[in-house]
């Protein structure tokens, strides 16, 4: 698992409702935790693309609501800023379920993924249908 160069916009705080874009039944968590987040007394845990997180299903089936699972974002709203200059910006707040060392659960991941995150979770990149 390769580290991200430089430092990353940080979107998505503790409590943010993320919208879950594979085939798993969960279809939104709400993020709890971000393991290994070592901020400033009384700052809330935020991560970014690729970071994984501890989150809470909000919807989906009967059987994945209420559950606790790992997830990895791979897209947010909040801009954040690449190695060439560009800022890139999503439309909307999503992650992927996965298990804790980073192996996704579901078969299909629907929509555009970032590239940040395939590139530090390898089986993320192997099932995205559109890495951008």
């Amino acid at each position: 698992m390769k580290g991200l160069a430089g430092k990353q916009t940080r979107g998505i705080q503790t409590g943010s409702e993320l919208d879950v874009i594979d085939n798993t039944g969960a279809k939104s968590v709400s993020v709890i935790a971000v393991p290994g987040y070592h901020g400033v007394l009384r700052r809330y845990p935020s991560a970014g693309i690729g970071d994984i997180v501890v989150a809470s299903v909000k919807k989906g089936t009967p059987e994945m609501r209420r559950q606790i699972v790992y997830a990895v974002i791979v897209r947010q709203r909040r801009p954040f800023r690449r190695s060439d200059g560009t800022m890139v910006a999503f439309e909307d707040n999503a992650a992927v379920v996965t298990t804790e060392t980073g192996e996704t659960k579901g078969t299909d991941i629907k929509g555009p993924v970032a590239r940040e995150a395939a590139e530090r979770w390898p089986r993320i990149a192997a099932t995205a249908s559109m890495i951008i």
